[in-house]
């Protein structure tokens, strides 16, 4: 029986027999690179050089020279980084103000502190 696939226009079928044999290429010329025996002389230094990779790690080195702060990143960066400091430091500050009033007060016995050789 023929391969039918009811749910695929034949265009769509056309574009992933496309993408199958792009692949199929891609593959091919990697592995004909990657098992040359002789590849290692050619001053690359045995690594065969993937274009792709080489634009992310391009991007990558230069993404702060092209980084454009806008209210989205600024959010972002606000409610990552300062948010939850300055939630944590009103958090510590009012119980070490809660347990120095105790203290203070004499609710809480010398010998019962936290910390009292400090």
């Amino acid at each position: 029986m023929a391969d039918r696939t009811y749910d695929v226009s034949t265009s769509e079928k056309r574009l992933v027999d496309e993408y199958a044999k792009r692949r199929a290429a891609l593959r091919h010329e990697y592995i004909k690179q990657i098992t040359n025996p002789h590849r290692h002389g050619t001053g690359e230094g045995g690594t065969v050089f993937d274009v792709g990779v080489q634009r992310f790690m391009a991007m990558r080195a230069t993404e702060f020279d092209h980084f454009k702060p806008s209210p989205k990143s600024s959010l972002f960066g606000l409610g990552l980084v300062v948010i939850p400091i300055a939630v944590y430091a009103y958090m510590l500050k009012s119980w070490k103000e809660k347990e120095e009033h105790k203290y203070r007060t004499g609710q809480v016995a010398y010998k019962d502190r936290r910390f009292k050789f400090i």
